[in-house]
């Protein structure tokens, strides 16, 4: 259960900053975070309001932080509050920056636990849950769809494909457009020695590039103490390139043959160098950290996990950042659900749901 991206990220519980007003992630995350930490007090989910910090590390940075501001106040994030360096040191003794925006409600889950607790809910109500049961095929009927898949076959008169990695393959075998096509990305984490795990109180990130839908290396407290720093994000030969030599040709294929990754890698390509070297260079990866942790190093690292980005890239090249829920005639595609989907997942499943009972009227 949660085997992929549910079960391979740093567990955040997003407040809403990040988001463009008017998008379904603005419109979803700030509502699905309080619903999420309503659900795991309901089921005993163990979770952390911890705050974030998200750190100017010099001038040049404000007015993308002012800009983040502004949309976390559109967006209703509780809370939020712009600090100066002095304040900052007041939150995080060890974190170094000119200003940051502090965002108390930002909170820390095992999101693996909390699909585990959905599963258990719906098979409390008699909803089977099957796991570890790929899909192989799909086959229209005049009555709804076929599903072929490890455990045999599934008629039903609609379907709702949300498959992380996977889910453009199985939209296209639906008769859903190829665009936007998945391009996965793998980012590693390193997770910081116990004996210096006191540098972090909570959640410290940088000021994002506001061209990509990656937040930068940052840090994170996990529920159980750990905290991991980063993660990279490099193009995968994998869609579950968990280990970095795993390779599967047709997933390398496919991504090789879609347009979008090239136009994508000529716009993006001083972005890739970068992250290259990050992934290369323990040195460097422990330096994009220790700009807002000074006192941190190389040696202050381990190797921890990685997880697998889908990451929908259009013909065009450009990332896809809000989230896409399509429809076809017997289906409906959950198409880019990355980050913030996870904190967003109630009202994002009411959404679905709502879209589903439109079809079948």
């Amino acid at each position: 259960m949660g085997a992929h991206q549910t079960g391979h990220n740093s567990g955040v519980i997003h407040a809403g900053i990040y988001y463009a007003p008017g998008s379904l992630k603005a419109k979803l995350c700030a509502a699905g975070a309080r619903e999420l930490y309503a659900y795991c007090d309901e089921r005993g989910i163990r979770y952390e309001r911890c705050g974030k910090a998200i750190v100017a590390t010099e001038r040049a940075e404000l007015g993308r932080l002012g800009q983040l501001e502004r949309r976390g106040r559109a967006n209703g994030v509780p809370g939020l509050r712009r600090l100066s360096a002095a304040e900052l040191a007041e939150v995080e003794p060890h974190v170094r920056g000119v200003a940051a925006l502090h965002s108390p409600q930002t909170g820390i889950v095992d999101f693996a636990a909390v699909a585990r607790a959905i599963a258990a809910e719906l098979a409390d109500g008699g909803v089977p849950v099957t796991a570890g049961c790929s899909v192989n095929g799909v086959e229209a009927t005049r009555g709804g769809l076929v599903l072929r898949h490890a455990a045999g076959t599934t008629h039903a008169r609609h379907v709702v494909f949300c498959a992380g990695a996977w889910s453009d393959r199985l939209a296209v075998a639906a008769d859903a457009p190829t665009d936007p096509r998945v391009v996965p990305f793998r980012g590693a984490y390193a997770r910081l020695r116990p004996e210096r795990r006191h540098l972090v109180r909570s959640l410290v990130y940088p000021v994002p590039d506001p061209q990509l839908p990656f937040l930068g290396v940052h840090l994170t407290r996990q529920t159980g103490g750990e905290v991991l720093v980063g993660p990279t994000a490099l193009i995968a030969g994998a869609r579950d390139a968990y280990r970095l030599v795993r390779l599967r040709p047709r997933d390398l294929a496919e991504t090789l043959a879609w347009p979008g990754a090239w136009r994508m890698a000529r716009r993006y390509w001083r972005t890739g160098l970068r992250e290259l070297r990050l992934a290369a260079s323990p040195r460097a990866f422990a330096a994009a950290a220790a700009r807002f942790v000074p006192e941190l190093n190389a040696a202050d690292l381990e190797p921890a996990f990685a997880g697998v980005r889908a990451q929908a890239v259009g013909r065009d090249g450009r990332l896809v950042d809000d989230f896409v829920v399509s429809r076809t005639e017997r289906a409906t595609h959950v198409r880019n659900a990355p980050s913030p989907a996870a904190t967003s997942v109630l009202p994002l499943a009411r959404l679905i749901g709502d879209r589903v009972e439109a079809a079948l009227d």
